[in-house]
């Protein structure tokens, strides 16, 4: 395995790094880490905070697939995402620092919005109206028309973005190892006129979903990206699929992600 010690540390306040911070920059140059202030020349990409500041480091570094990247938590927090905590640092230096150290593929999702624009989401895609309407939204699997959904919006999930947002839509939780992404309801409306299937579904590998807005509704949507909000006028489509892309993470070692799940839910 090559040889992996160029670090870089995202913190999405970098202007507010406290001591733990310059300490942890101290601990990776004592165990001959090299910091460097590009993520394109990193082999290696930390971030520090909690499972947000993760999806941050993330979607700013590109969906980086030559890296490994790994979590800190500064604070007394179970991150999903996350594996380690300030007072574990050594053990992550040390695990970086072993070959047969083991690795994390989590699943990511490919979108594309009005066949042009794309993005990729490692927790969830989310489709919302901006004002306080309901929005229509046809929902096709493939090229097959499933249902014409009438609501507060749709989440669109990874395996493991189904802890969030999913996650309190009544969604289930997936087994990152499934490579599959799962379609949950915001606030279904279900009467004799609009009938949805008024549960989550879950699309495998092969699967496309496509989600086609009528003139009226691609005016005022909010596209959620991860943890980042887009206002985009004039959506006509946004196509979902699996990607061939996946985010590798360091692995702790007795911490799996059901471990986690526990830990965080339980």
């Amino acid at each position: 395995m090559e040889k992996r010690n160029n670090i870089y540390f995202y913190h999405p306040h970098q202007h507010e790094q406290d001591d733990k911070m310059e300490q942890l920059i101290k601990l990776a140059k004592k165990n001959d880490y090299r910091i460097v202030d590009d993520a394109n020349q990193a082999n290696i990409i930390v971030s520090f905070g909690g499972d947000g500041a993760f999806l941050q480091a993330v979607r700013k570094t590109n969906f980086r697939q030559d890296c490994l990247y790994a979590g800190i938590t500064e604070k007394d927090y179970s991150g999903l995402y996350c594996d380690f905590h300030m007072d574990n640092v050594d053990e992550l230096l040390e695990t970086l620092q072993h070959t047969e150290m083991e690795v994390r593929r989590f699943p990511v999702i490919d979108i594309l919005v009005n066949e042009k624009t794309s993005f990729q989401c490692l927790n969830e895609l989310s489709i919302r109206s901006s004002i306080i309407k309901t929005i229509d939204i046809d929902v096709y699997i493939d090229d097959f028309h499933f249902e014409t959904f009438r609501g507060d919006g749709l989440v669109v999930s990874t395996p493991t973005g189904s802890t969030g947002y999913n996650k309190s839509t009544s969604g289930a939780v997936i087994d990152p190892k499934l490579p599959c992404f799962q379609v949950s309801e915001i606030a279904s409306l279900n009467n004799n006129k609009y009938r949805t299937l008024g549960s989550s579904f879950v699309l495998g590998r092969e699967r496309t979903l496509r989600l086609a807005l009528g003139e009226e509704q691609g005016d005022y949507p909010v596209i959620g990206l991860d943890n980042e909000a887009y206002s985009i006028r004039n959506i006509e489509n946004v196509t979902v699929r699996l990607s061939d892309s996946v985010i590798k993470t360091v692995k702790l070692k007795n911490n799996s992600f059901w471990n986690r799940v526990k830990r965080t839910f339980l």
